[in-house]
């Protein structure tokens, strides 16, 4: 998978986002706020008041293209977090730009056309209809978008066939496995082609073997769009084998975001290194992780043609003769730097403190 351009302008934009639950949270966070000065301190003022501060002061960017994972056990805030970006629920405060639009402020009908043309969702109940075909499932987005017959049904066959259930378009809901009926929400969403696509944990239901093939076709899918993706789950080993990037949360809060590598090698507290702590590390981290790319070049007598987009694993295997430090080659067949075979042993085993 590849870091979108850190440079453009982020497809999502959050900002100071609070969702609290109870009786006039919006006045009483305002309150709290004014008096603590920080948003923990905060929060707790509001959790004894008998409140529920579901997410707290978040704040990240999405970029275009990018798989942007958050995960975290149940009750971390991860699902609200994304009503809240999608506005299926109301924020109590913050701000949410989309495309530099602010989402908070849309009208109802601004709204309903952006979630009709622009945002795509998938949840993990199929909520399909079960007198309608698979192909009639699909296009029913477009139906609401005044699409003939004609389009929508020859929209519904193309997406049908990308999630991999050509063949399967005048079936019913019922003669339809798990995996299949999950398929067809995903190609329901991709109906209307939108940039921004939601997803709360869209495998869970599933068998571990279905969810890990709906996993590659899911990658297969977004290698060919590059969708800009929100992706909600509570399973680390879906966020790594997904994620462009990863927001691990914990109690509403966001405690940290960074790569699938730098989740792994560097995780900033207890917390998240409890989350990785059974993870193969050298499957998931790649050598753009560890190289060095600063002073001089050392001897390097060997060259094992290591790229910065091998896993740790393959790295070392590939290096196991070599004794002195090797160059590592960007996607390009350029130098990008280098790596000692002991730094890549030392990357699968140490902890970050």
């Amino acid at each position: 998978m590849t870091t979108p351009d850190a440079n453009g302008t982020p497809a999502i934009a959050v900002e100071g986002l609070w969702q609290v639950f109870g009786n006039d949270a919006r006045a009483r966070l305002k309150e709290a706020r004014g008096r603590t000065g920080s948003a923990p301190e905060a929060a707790e003022e509001l959790k004894q008041q008998g409140l529920i501060p579901a997410v707290q002061d978040a704040g990240f960017e999405v970029r275009e293209g990018e798989l942007f994972v958050i995960m975290g056990l149940s009750g971390s805030g991860k699902s609200t977090m994304v009503r809240c970006i999608s506005r299926l629920v109301e924020p109590t405060a913050g701000s949410v730009l989309i495309d530099g639009e602010d989402i908070l402020a849309a009208s109802p009908k601004r709204l309903i056309e952006l979630r009709r043309r622009k945002l795509g969702m998938v949840f993990q109940h199929f909520g399909l209809f079960p007198h309608m075909t698979v192909a009639e499932n699909v296009a029913f987005p477009l139906k609401m978008l005044g699409k003939s017959r004609a389009e929508r049904r020859a929209r519904a066959f193309e997406v049908l066939d990308m999630v991999g259930l050509d063949g399967r378009e005048d079936s019913y809901p019922r003669q339809l496995s798990g995996g299949q009926k999950q398929r067809v929400g995903i190609a329901r969403s991709l109906a209307v082609n939108p940039d921004i696509w939601f997803l709360d944990e869209p495998f869970s239901a599933l068998d571990p073997l279905i969810r890990r093939q709906l996993q590659d076709e899911f990658l297969k899918i977004q290698s060919g769009l590059r969708k800009t993706i929100v992706f909600i789950t509570h399973d680390i080993t879906e966020a790594l084998k997904l994620a462009d990037r990863i927001a691990i949360m914990r109690d509403g809060r966001i405690v940290q975001i960074g790569t699938p590598a730098e989740i792994v090698l560097k995780p900033v507290d207890n917390y998240v290194r409890e989350f990785s702590k059974d993870v193969a590390r050298g499957r998931h981290a790649c050598l753009d992780s560890v190289i060095q790319t600063e002073g001089p070049l050392p001897e390097m007598p060997d060259d094992p043609k290591l790229r910065i987009d091998m896993t740790l694993d393959d790295a070392l295997a590939a290096c196991m003769s070599c004794y002195e430090n090797v160059p590592v080659y960007d996607r390009d067949g350029k130098m990008a730097g280098y790596v000692h075979p002991k730094e890549l042993a030392d990357a699968l085993t140490v902890d970050s403190e």
